[in-house]
């Protein structure tokens, strides 16, 4: 089954391939300049911190809708060991398996491929089974610091939670702004509330998952046209699901990760934040969002920091 033609027209307007150079890895990330991180960190006047993800814990996010998937799994190896004879300090271990998009995480642009493509043109059979991503790994974004911007959407249609089958609009994002009296510019990192996540804080998480408000199709064209740097969002799928389009399933991340070298971000809590912003009438911040830089990994846990 082949993409439909708006995916291809979309694609050719959002393309970045070659824009940094044959040999680049990181797309959009080039954005966020020395200058860009100077204004960013002009933006903290309180000092307040506001952490943003979700606790890594066995009762996750992960329902099994996600095949593989896995929440993680803590166990311990150590328990007050002695390990130089008694009477010695004694430590204690512990080891996590877990997937890497389980819970808070960036998706690397390699986490999706169309028409045996990934970011840059490269083949998609770069990614392998025991090396794992060759190009544009998890390992390639050497720091991912920048002005972060909420586009609060749920706010800005006044109310806590959009629907389910609400499908995030490049209208809906310039009603954002608006409501939040904020440009977004080159560089900047925007981070799109929908309130869904409070569906899984409140202990739902199948219905956290699905259905799901998110990112429509036509929302990568906006991104682009401001040169934002990384998106991310609090649902688990990024983009509405089901799929607006009719067989067209995760042409989102398809657009933002292949095409445009954009990462994105799922899981994310943005509800504290989006109080926080609105008492303080301010939206954009210093936004701390590094990756776990896993050698070829396709994705990553993130404990991004807001700072006010």
């Amino acid at each position: 089954m082949s993409l439909p033609a708006e995916f291809h027209e979309i694609a050719k307007r959002v393309n970045n391939w070659g824009r940094w150079g044959a040999d680049d890895e990181i797309g959009t990330l080039n954005l966020i300049t020395d200058a860009v991180v100077r204004d960013a960190a002009a933006t903290v006047r309180t000092g307040q911190r506001i952490p943003l993800a979700l606790p890594l814990q066995q009762d996750g996010v992960q329902s099994g809708l996600i095949p593989g998937r896995v929440n993680p799994l803590h166990a311990m190896v150590q328990i007050n060991q002695e390990l130089f004879g008694p009477g010695t300090v004694a430590t204690s271990d512990d080891v996590v398996t877990l997937g890497l998009q389980a819970a808070t995480h960036w998706d690397a642009l390699t986490h999706a491929s169309h028409s045996g493509k990934i970011y840059n043109g490269r083949p998609a059979t770069t990614v392998t089974a025991h090396a794992g991503a060759q190009f544009s790994g998890m390992d390639k974004p050497l720091h991912l610091v920048s002005r972060g911007v909420l586009l609060d959407v749920a706010r800005a249609h006044g109310v806590d939670r959009l629907p389910g089958d609400h499908a995030v609009t490049p209208e809906d994002l310039d009603a954002a702004e608006e409501f939040a009296g904020i440009r977004v510019r080159a560089g900047d990192i925007v981070l799109v509330r929908t309130g869904q996540v409070q569906v899984y804080l409140a202990g739902d998480k199948h219905a956290y998952a699905y259905p799901s408000p998110g990112l429509s199709i036509r929302t990568p064209e906006w991104f682009h046209a401001r040169d934002v740097a990384a998106v991310a969002n609090d649902t688990l799928t990024f983009e509405i699901f089901p799929a607006e389009i009719e067989d067209l399933w995760l042409g989102v991340h398809a657009l933002d990760l292949v095409e445009m070298g954009m990462l994105q971000g799922q899981n994310w809590n943005l509800e504290t934040l989006s109080t926080a912003c609105a008492e303080e009438k301010r939206y954009g911040f210093l936004l701390s969002a590094m990756p776990e830089p896993f050698v070829g990994a396709t994705g990553t846990p993130v404990a991004p920091v807001a700072l006010l």
